[in-house]
């Protein structure tokens, strides 16, 4: 597509300080970020602990890992659906070193628009874990199939996934061009 659309929007890099009012982004410290706390070896100096980069929170139930194999998605990637958790963080990791888009809106009021959104292009080492209540697309997949490690609650009572359907806003995805 040679212009862009009203409602198109371009995914940005994905960045720990651009991310962080959605939750965190689950990477390896940085060298200015590595404290003695924080990054230290372990196993004989065989590995290196980058300790505690983000940290499940949830409101009952049990926090549970499990497998999500997402469809790949073609640019330009429609949008259809946001949804929120209030009970609980959850979190993304790809399993199969592929890129994704993440798509996320502030926790509270629901969005109302394309312009209540923030479009990230996450690379295949990166994962994003979500703040309860924080709006956000279901995966989005690039490059083919891919599975994501998925921490999140599980097994408790009361609704934790509130969807919105957006298809109607006609929303669409395009990376910048490189």
């Amino acid at each position: 597509m040679s212009t862009l659309m009203k409602n198109t929007i371009v995914a940005k890099p994905l960045t720990k300080a651009d991310f962080a009012p959605y939750g965190t982004v689950i990477e390896p410290y940085d060298k200015d970020e590595q404290t003695p706390e924080n990054s230290y070896h372990i196993n004989k100096g065989y590995a290196c602990r980058h300790h505690a980069i983000a940290e499940a929170k949830l409101d009952g139930g049990n926090v549970g890992m499990s497998i999500f194999r997402a469809k790949k998605r073609d640019f330009p990637i429609r949008l259809s659906v946001m949804e929120y958790h209030p009970f609980g963080t959850q979190a993304f990791f790809s399993m199969n070193a592929q890129d994704y888009v993440v798509v996320v809106a502030p926790a509270g009021t629901p969005p109302q628009s394309a312009d209540d959104l923030t479009v990230f292009y996450a690379k295949s080492h990166q994962g994003v874990q979500y703040d309860a209540n924080v709006w956000h697309h279901p995966l989005l997949a690039l490059g083919h199939d891919s599975d994501f490690l998925v921490i999140d609650r599980i097994n408790s009572e009361g609704k934790n996934c509130y969807e919105l359907d957006i298809d109607g806003w006609q929303v669409q995805i395009e990376l910048a061009p490189e």
